[in-house]
């Protein structure tokens, strides 16, 4: 069977997955599942320990390794799992010695967990990948762990304390895979805006987004996985209104809209920030669309602060929304505060995601007539500029067309070659 990957949660996940296939094989292991975990929310910790008990129904001989932020947190939780051989730390998971006994002598109960002490991480390196398997967008990973303590987050415990690839390390990768055919590059991160504060001089993202598309003159397509707007600094700013080849499609880590919830997530911005950063976005480049993560029914949330939440979805002019409910996670202060009744919690998620649903619908009817490039993913499917999926039937995968928007097919775009 060789070496099955399951990914979860984000892409900076989707990126150390391929790295782990790769260390995993240097160490000689093969017929192995490598599970990769999230710790985001309990629904992903459960999902991920659903597909363990998969995996070993469909591959009883199998060796099946878990690691992701959910290993990093909870690993004797992992461990206890008769299904699971190995558990590995975020940091472990990317080095072949880690692989090294499930690949020779078999696993030790004493040896079954091999997981770090994140917090004592202090570099992280910029992996240098070929490409990645079956896609036609490349993720390059600028940036790993956070130094902000929200209420409700966990991944800091899971992922360390921010650190940055050096700015040429970067500029290498993405040249590297240019020259490999990839039309389209994404930087990701745990918080990726926070890029560079541990670096000489402290540069910013804006001058990584700089450096890149000055030194990578062939990439056609340069993306930001997620941004904190209030780190979002003046060059960045600059590159959104200046650079055609920077795409203008944001995904915005807002998580709610009411000041009072805000405070009590101890986030670092007010809704009017949200409001205010999205209005900028759009005076310097009108084509912009936002999606964003948002959190319902967070401890002490109100109905009237909910409401505040909902509001922003418009007030934003959001395209997307990912909605989360709010579920409390170990070592967070949140989960000591007064909690909101369950059933309340994915009441006010589903409002949200309806919120959101009319949201796509207004963007997607605002798309037809206009002529856009679509980045070919499969034969039949694309993705917009605006990272909105649109079905066409011209060009190969990893191609950019010119297209024209004609119309929607239920959540998608219908177009014709332009």
């Amino acid at each position: 069977m060789g070496i099955e990957i399951l990914t979860f949660g984000c892409r900076l996940n989707t990126v150390e997955s391929e790295v782990m296939r790769a260390r995993a094989s240097e160490a000689g292991l093969t017929d192995a599942v490598l599970v990769n975990t999230c710790a985001v929310t309990a629904e992903a910790v459960r999902q991920a320990r659903q597909a363990i008990r998969k995996a070993r129904r469909e591959h009883p001989e199998a060796r099946i390794v878990v690691s992701g932020c959910a290993a990093q947190v909870e690993p004797a939780a992992f461990a206890a799992m008769p299904e699971v051989d190995l558990v590995l730390g975020n940091e472990e998971k990317l080095t072949a010695a880690a692989y090294e006994a499930a690949a020779r002598f078999g696993i030790e109960d004493s040896e079954k967990i091999l997981v770090n002490d994140i917090m004592s991480v202090r570099q992280t390196a910029g992996h240098l990948l070929e490409g990645l398997e079956g896609r036609t967008r490349a993720f390059v990973q600028v940036q790993n762990g956070c130094d902000h303590r929200c209420t409700f987050c966990v991944i800091p415990y899971g992922r360390g304390n921010s650190r940055s690839v050096p700015m040429g390390a970067v500029v290498e990768q993405v040249a590297r895979l240019v020259g490999n055919g990839y039309a389209e590059v994404v930087l990701s991160g745990v918080d990726i805006t926070s890029w560079g504060a541990d670096l000489p001089g402290t540069p910013r993202l804006g001058r990584l987004v700089r450096s890149i598309l000055r030194h990578v003159p062939a990439l056609r397509r340069l993306r930001i996985s997620s941004l904190d707007m209030v780190e979002a600094d003046a060059e960045l700013m600059a590159a959104i209104a200046e650079e055609e080849r920077l795409m203008p499609h944001f995904h915005l880590s807002l998580q709610a809209g009411d000041d009072l919830i805000l405070k009590r997530m101890k986030r670092r911005h007010l809704r009017a920030d949200a409001i205010r950063f999205c209005a900028e976005v759009r005076r310097v480049r009108p084509d912009a669309a936002f999606g964003a993560d948002l959190i319902a029914g967070f401890p002490t949330e109100t109905e009237a602060m909910f409401r505040n939440t909902l509001a922003l979805v418009e007030e934003c002019g959001l395209a997307q929304v990912h909605a989360f409910p709010y579920s409390p996670r170990p070592m967070t202060p949140a989960a000591r505060m007064p909690q909101v009744a369950r059933e309340e919690v994915k009441a006010r998620a589903a409002r949200l995601r309806e919120a959101g649903a009319a949201a796509w619908t207004r963007h997607l009817q605002g798309e037809i007539g206009r002529r856009r490039t679509a980045l070919v993913e499969r034969e039949g499917l694309g993705r917009t500029e605006l990272f909105t999926p649109v079905e066409i039937a011209t060009g190969a995968p990893g191609e950019i067309v010119p297209i024209r928007i004609t119309g929607t097919r239920g959540r998608v775009l219908l177009a014709e070659a332009a």
